[in-house]
C-alpha cells in the first residue's frame, strides 16, 4: 500500500479532493496499483514553520 505524503500550504477541502484525486491516479497509472491501494495524507504547514536557506517562508513573502 503506496503511502504519498505532501505538505503543503493551508488548502481549502476542494483543492484537497483534486489533489488527492489527481496524486491517486497518476500513482496507481505509474505503480500498477489500484486507486483503492493509495494513501495520500496532506501536512499543512504555516510559513512561520518553513525555512527557505536562512529566512523563514513568511518572512520571504513579505520581502516580495
Amino acid at each position: 500500500m503506496p503511502v504519498i505524503t505532501i505538505d503543503a500550504p493551508k488548502m481549502s477541502k476542494e483543492q484537497k479532493r483534486e489533489l488527492v484525486n489527481s496524486f491517486a491516479k497518476t500513482a496507481s497509472k505509474i505503480i500498477g496499483l489500484p486507486v483503492s491501494a493509495m494513501v495520500i495524507i496532506i501536512n499543512e504547514v504555516e510559513s512561520e514553520n518553513v525555512g527557505v536557506g536562512d529566512i523563514l517562508l513568511c518572512d520571504r513573502v513579505q520581502q516580495d
